[in-house]
């Protein structure tokens, strides 16, 4: 059977889920701003639409406690839609967690990276729990620093 070349194949569908880690950062709308303008500009860019919008202000280490991530991930499974996110590291700094995400059934692109096969994501998600390591040390090492000044 030939295929119609006149059937239009549906325009991609996500569910975009946008993340800050402090209060602050939530408040000043800076962060959400640009990862917002991120998504946006991959969904025209690929002729989609968005079908959810998800935004929750939780640290990247605490990926037991993400509602609006469950939620959004339930909502890509029911409509079969692709996860959205702006960057790899919004969704979490840990390759545990990215790597139950591949093997969930549920598809995401992050819109900084969208050509990014399985490998490069494990890989992309070693550095960013790397970092995540990195950045926790200095800040207690700046703590213990402060305390013994006084």
């Amino acid at each position: 059977m030939a295929s119609n070349p006149h059937t239009q194949q549906a325009p991609p569908r996500f569910v975009t889920y946008l993340r800050v880690s402090t209060q602050r950062q939530g408040m000043s709308g800076l962060g959400l701003e640009a990862q917002q303008d991120a998504v946006t500009r991959y969904v025209t860019l690929t002729g989609g639409e968005v079908i959810g919008s998800f935004t929750e202000t939780e640290s990247g280490k605490k990926a037991s406690n993400r509602p609006q991530l469950l939620a959004a991930l339930e909502h890509c499974r029911k409509s079969k839609a692709t996860l959205l996110i702006a960057k790899l590291d919004r969704l979490a700094r840990s390759v545990w967690f990215v790597s139950g995400l591949l093997e969930s059934g549920v598809n995401f692109v992050a819109a900084d990276a969208p050509s990014k096969d399985r490998f490069m994501l494990h890989v992309q998600a070693a550095f960013a729990e790397e970092e995540a390591r990195r950045i926790s040390l200095r800040t207690r090492e700046a703590l213990a620093a402060a305390k013994r000044r006084g």
